[in-house]
């Protein structure tokens, strides 16, 4: 059973006000100049990645689907935009009947993107298209900028397992969010139960230190843990004194303890003298997990040390500093008129300060060198290049308002692992630089 169709309460039952109201107001205006059904492109890309990051991750498309699919204005929805006078009788009988009927493509979950990459691409007439920008960058925007950083801890841990554990530091909707785009970045669990349940992301969990205070005793809590979830649980050694915490845990559960977890101190100099420790008494197959306000730096700094696994919360929901990927939702071609056969003409805003954009409608490919690593990610419109007709990177995800591709998570957690394989080696390192791919623009002599 798919658990994703079964509308959970960690959903919502529409997202039609997941919007802003100026995208409504819009829709009025143009409904009554006659201009709404215009064939019209938007296009999602980031003009820049946050400062210091070599690449960027796509995440959210798939719930990006989900939200379009419940795009819709009830009687409720449109009652309340009736009481607050926010449009006018004819674009309530419009919004009435909305349905998206246009086309979506979008580079496929999980892959890696650059500056100006056209990571979605939204066909339709401007009525239909224009409604969805919010609800799509703040998908966007949250879901890649998670597992951006989810990403950037994965690489940093060199393949020990990270758990994803921030639910209590962010919404409690977004923690689910953020544990889906997490799993994509290559976080193997979760602790936040809904994630499981709406995403079928593997959870963990054992105890907290509000556990071992309840005893009167350590060694009693660990009793009670070992006796309740076996020897392979994990028990918490910081709560009082780390050695005799590990002396213990050990002692109740036997060398056959599954893991024990530090979550304060100097988790290096720390995790060396448990490390020893465990061995010191036979447990040499017991695991050493550390949490305690991790980063990808942090994690990088533990990589020379004993530590089986990390714990991380804080820093993951929030994008490990940058929270959002500064995506943008722009109008990039439109129809000269309402009749279905009219040429797309390209449109750009004119700017200064940064916020330039190209018109037109756009594919975008990575071209590789000799060896089969990516040099260059190559955005254009017009005519497709021969050498990268089959290097190209947008796929249909929408067909005439119909979803046409849906994937299980775990194939976008592998792409996103193929993808980030497949860049330079310098994309790994955790120090300041340029993206590490250069955006080419190709400029054919049309949008259409």
């Amino acid at each position: 059973m798919d658990v994703a169709d079964l509308g959970l309460p960690v959903d919502v039952p529409s997202t039609a006000l997941f919007t802003d109201q100026y995208e409504l107001t819009m829709l009025q205006a143009a409904l009554k100049a006659g201009t709404a059904e215009r064939r019209s492109v938007f296009e999602v890309f980031t003009r820049r990645l946050p400062e210091g990051r070599r690449y960027g991750v796509l995440a959210g498309t798939g719930r990006v689907l989900d939200a379009v699919e419940n795009f819709r204005f009830d009687p409720d929805v449109l009652g309340f935009l009736r009481e607050r006078d926010i449009v006018d009788g004819p674009t309530l009988e419009w919004l009435a009947s909305y349905r998206f009927s246009g086309d979506i493509w979008g580079y496929p979950e999980g892959e890696v993107y650059f500056p100006g990459s056209p990571v979605l691409r939204v066909e339709g007439s401007f009525a239909e298209c224009v409604l969805l920008e919010t609800v799509i960058l703040s998908v966007l925007n949250h879901d890649s900028a998670i597992a951006a950083a989810a990403s950037r801890m994965s690489s940093a841990a060199g393949g020990r397992p990270l758990i994803e554990m921030g639910a209590r530091r962010t919404h409690e909707l977004a923690a689910v969010a953020a544990a889906r785009a997490a799993y994509v970045g290559g976080f193997a669990t979760t602790s936040d139960l809904a994630a499981g349940f709406r995403y079928g992301i593997p959870t963990v969990g054992t105890s907290a230190h509000a556990f071992t205070l309840l005893h009167d005793h350590e060694r009693d809590a660990f009793r009670a843990q070992v006796d309740s979830l076996g020897r392979g649980t994990t028990l918490l050694v910081d709560t009082y004194d780390v050695a005799e915490a590990v002396r213990t845990a050990v002692e109740v559960a036997g060398p056959d303890l599954g893991a024990v977890r530090i979550d304060s101190g100097d988790l290096l100099l720390v995790a060396h003298r448990v490390r020893q420790q465990l061995d010191a008494m036979g447990a040499t197959g017991t695991r050493i997990v550390v949490t305690s306000d991790l980063d990808e730096y942090a994690i990088a700094s533990l990589a020379a040390a004993p530590v089986d696994a990390y714990g991380v919360g804080t820093q993951l929901v929030t994008g490990s500093g940058h929270p959002t990927c500064s995506m943008v939702y722009k109008l990039v071609a439109r129809a000269e008129s309402a009749d279905p056969k009219a040429p797309l003409v390209p449109v750009a805003k004119k700017s200064t300060g940064g916020k330039t954009s190209m018109g037109g409608r756009k594919w975008a490919a990575r071209r590789l060198d000799a060896d089969g690593v990516a040099e260059a990610e190559v955005v254009g419109t017009g005519q497709v290049p021969a050498d990268l007709a089959d290097r190209q990177l947008l796929v249909e995800l929408v067909k005439g308002g119909t979803v046409v591709t849906r994937e299980p998570l775990d194939t976008v957690r592998d792409r996103h692992t193929r993808a980030r394989a497949g860049l330079p080696l310098s994309a790994t390192q955790l120090s300041r630089g340029e993206p590490v791919l250069p955006t080419e623009y190709v400029q054919g002599d049309t949008g259409a």
